[in-house]
């Protein structure tokens, strides 16, 4: 009789850690599908923020009837290889230059395309702080279960790696000056 409470009791631990398991598999899964998930929509807006930038630049140098490019440096960060983060940053330096441009030049305050563009980049950069934000805080929630008990164990089964946030800063190294503006 012993031998079967024995095995009873060894079979109903199996089963908690198997379902432990399972829980943990599966909210890692699902944590990392909507980092993918979040990392695709920044792709996509920062391919579309860099289409508004090409058009704008199209316009400042028609209305302004200039052949320099004020954008050229932004423009050809596309044939490098950066980060998401990078790029974001790129254009975003741009589209502070296009500010300060409309507010140069009267010309391009009255264009009525520019003035659409300007709505454009102010839709994208509200998606795009969104989307980061959402990315930053999956990526936390995914990075802790991969440090936590037991939740860890799970991690290391399936090799899970810790992932860096949107601006690709490591906290788990030694340099601590890794901000820049």
């Amino acid at each position: 009789m012993s031998f079967l409470y024995i095995l009873l009791v060894l079979i109903i631990i199996t089963g908690v850690l198997a379902i432990i398991y399972i829980i943990y598999y599966n909210k890692m899964q699902f944590l990392k599908t909507k980092i993918e998930q979040s990392e695709g929509i920044i792709d996509e807006t920062l391919r579309e923020r860099y289409d508004i930038l090409v058009r704008a630049s199209n316009i400042v140098k028609s209305v302004l009837k200039d052949e320099r490019d004020y954008f050229k440096e932004n423009i050809n960060i596309k044939n490098k290889q950066v980060t998401n983060f990078e790029m974001d940053r790129s254009l975003k330096e741009a589209f502070n230059i296009l500010n300060k441009l409309i507010d140069d030049y009267q010309e391009l305050q009255k264009n009525k395309e520019l003035k659409k563009i300007l709505i454009s980049i102010k839709a994208s950069n509200e998606k795009i702080v969104a989307t980061t934000n959402y990315f930053n805080k999956n990526t936390n929630e995914l990075n802790s279960f991969i440090r936590k008990f037991p939740s860890n164990l799970v991690g290391k089964i399936h090799k899970f790696k810790i992932s860096p946030f949107f601006d690709g800063k490591d906290m788990t190294d030694d340099i601590y000056n890794d901000f820049k503006l």
